[in-house]
This record gives C-alpha cells, sequence and structure tokens, in this order.
C-alpha cells in the first residue's frame, strides 16, 4: 500500500478504475505530489483537511467531477470547488499552472486510503462524502 513517502508512495487506483498512480506527501513543500507515468501534479497538502471540512458541512454525497485545467468544471462537483475564489486558498488547489485540473481525480483515493472519506469506484460520475 506504500507509506506516503517519495520512498514508498502510495500506489492508488482513479475512482472510474481506469487508471493506476502514485501518491506522496512532501511535507517540506506543503504538497500532495502525484506520479502519473512521467507526469507530475502537485496539490496543495492542506487540500486533504479542508475537502474533508467542505464535505462534513455539506453531509451529503458530492459529485467529482474531474477535468483538465483547460477545461470548465461542472457546478457542484469537487473539482469546481477545488477551483472557486470561496473555497480556503481562494482558487487554485493545484500547485503547477497547465496541471492544476484533475483534483477530483487523484485526491479523492488519498482521501479514502486514509480513511478521510467514502468514494465511489463506478465507471462513470462517481461521488465522494466525508467519514
Amino acid at each position: 500500500m506504500g507509506q506516503g513517502t517519495r520512498e514508498v508512495p502510495w500506489t492508488l487506483t482513479t475512482p472510474g478504475g481506469g487508471s493506476e498512480y502514485q501518491a506522496w506527501r512532501d511535507e517540506a513543500a506543503g504538497a500532495l505530489v502525484v506520479t502519473v507515468g512521467k507526469t507530475e501534479l502537485r496539490y496543495a497538502l492542506r487540500c486533504l483537511d479542508d475537502l474533508q471540512a467542505m464535505l462534513r458541512s455539506r453531509g451529503d454525497w458530492m459529485p467529482l467531477g474531474s477535468a483538465d485545467e483547460q477545461k470548465p468544471a461542472a457546478a457542484g462537483t469537487v473539482e469546481a470547488w477545488a477551483r472557486a475564489a470561496d473555497n480556503p486558498v481562494g482558487g487554485w488547489y493545484g500547485l503547477k499552472k497547465g496541471l492544476r485540473g484533475r483534483f477530483a481525480n487523484y485526491v479523492p483515493p488519498v482521501m479514502e486510503m486514509l480513511g478521510l472519506a467514502e468514494v465511489e469506484h463506478l465507471p462513470r460520475n462517481n461521488r465522494m462524502r466525508a467519514r
């Protein structure tokens, strides 16, 4: 399962089950690092706590709605929240311009593995909720 470190990352699968990827915490940089093939995405590490708090206050399932940075995120989804000006960081949780999207594809499985959330694993239209 991994330890969530650069040396021994977590190996996870996207909610739809289509892709395997690795993730780990870079505490020094304050980042959750996701590696998909040779591509490295970085999200603000605080996203784990912030997303769980938002989901808890919501109290119900929320659609994931994953989208690339260049595409708009559907309103009312986890992806839209991760880009919204009124979220706790005031915008994108993604840290690398051009690779800030796909938050809802990679962060929810990390949260599920950590016991912070429950995530559906259907071929499409997955949702999540806080634990």
